[in-house]
């Protein structure tokens, strides 16, 4: 597996780099950051979650890697190949639960933002529910990755069956899915939460863009067979011409890291990385989410927070 020799080449937590302050040199601790295939959101949250944190600590030393998704970044966590790595609420939450597998011993770092899931369209497009799109080809996210998951609970729980009622395509890279569904080989294109840039790259297209979201009923539908999806909400013109709020249902990503972090390494990041949640947020939008206090709402079970992370937690008073 490429990633895992690139990874395998870096020493996690290596201690040999050096920067430069006041003529001294200083230590610096690398972090290897998982993230996901080029042209989607996890790739654009790691890398400025990387300047934001190696920009606040000069001995911080985060290095994003792409890898293909979340389902490839919990074995490689799991296998110290990565020391921290993004990971989409769904297969974390099949990870912590043991679902299809024996459960993970990795931990939280952080809740990154809510994902409500929905699909977009071409403005000019027929379709304008869910059961519309039924029978077309629809692009459901990167191989790997957390949105086909998404996706799959929220068929579920409106009793369709994403890859019997519907022509998946699964992509080789997240970015390749706008240019599919602008020339018409793919019908729609499934993503979530604020920020997410398969949405911004439709919405600012000559062709531009309709979303497709659960109704009301189908949300009601979707939440009493899948209690763990939250209903959530993208806020009014967080998209070029979408000038209303979207109401769906997904959940929380998350930062997980190994299950060998060690407690200061881990209380360290915490306390940098919310120390900066204004600087974050300025840097980019879906950052605004990444707050101390949301993580542990976010949570699962709070025991499932690093402990690292949980004693900074209960410095500032926002965990007991």
């Amino acid at each position: 597996m490429k990633i895992a020799l690139m990874v395998c080449a870096t020493v996690l937590l290596a201690g040999g780099a050096a920067a430069q302050e006041g003529g001294k040199p200083i230590s610096r601790t690398t972090i290897t950051l998982g993230t996901a295939t080029p042209g989607g959101g996890f790739p654009l949250y790691g890398n400025a979650f990387a300047e934001a944190m190696n920009a606040a600590d000069p001995s911080l030393s985060v290095e994003p890697r792409n890898t293909k998704g979340s389902n490839e970044n919990i074995p490689l966590l799991e296998a110290d190949k990565l020391d921290i790595a993004t990971v989409a609420g769904e297969p974390a939450y099949e990870a912590f639960m043991g679902i299809g597998r024996p459960a993970t011993k990795l931990k939280i770092l952080t809740a990154m933002y809510s994902s409500p899931g929905m699909f977009v369209v071409r403005s000019d497009s027929p379709y304008r529910t869910i059961r519309d799109l039924i029978g077309q080809p629809v692009a459901f996210g990167a191989k790997g990755s957390g949105l086909p998951i998404l996706s799959r609970y929220i068929l579920d729980g409106i009793g369709l069956k994403q890859d019997e009622d519907f022509k998946s395509i699964y992509l080789d890279r997240a970015g390749d899915g706008p240019a599919m569904v602008q020339d018409g080989r793919a019908a729609a294109l499934w993503g979530a939460g604020v920020g997410w840039p398969g949405f911004a790259a439709m919405a600012e297209s000559p062709s531009g863009a309709r979303f497709i979201a659960p109704s009301a009923e189908e949300i009601a539908r979707i939440r009493g067979k899948h209690t763990f999806l939250k209903p959530l909400t993208i806020p009014a013109n967080s998209y070029p011409k979408q000038t209303e709020a979207i109401a769906s249902v997904g959940s929380w990503s998350f930062i997980l890291v190994r299950e060998s972090l060690p407690d200061d390494v881990a209380y360290r990041l915490a306390k940098t990385l919310h120390g900066i949640e204004g600087d974050f947020c300025r840097k980019l939008a879906q950052a605004c989410e990444t707050t101390a206090a949301n993580t542990v709402a976010a949570a699962p079970n709070v025991e499932l927070i690093h402990p690292g992370v949980l004693k900074y937690f209960r410095e500032i008073g926002v965990a007991k």
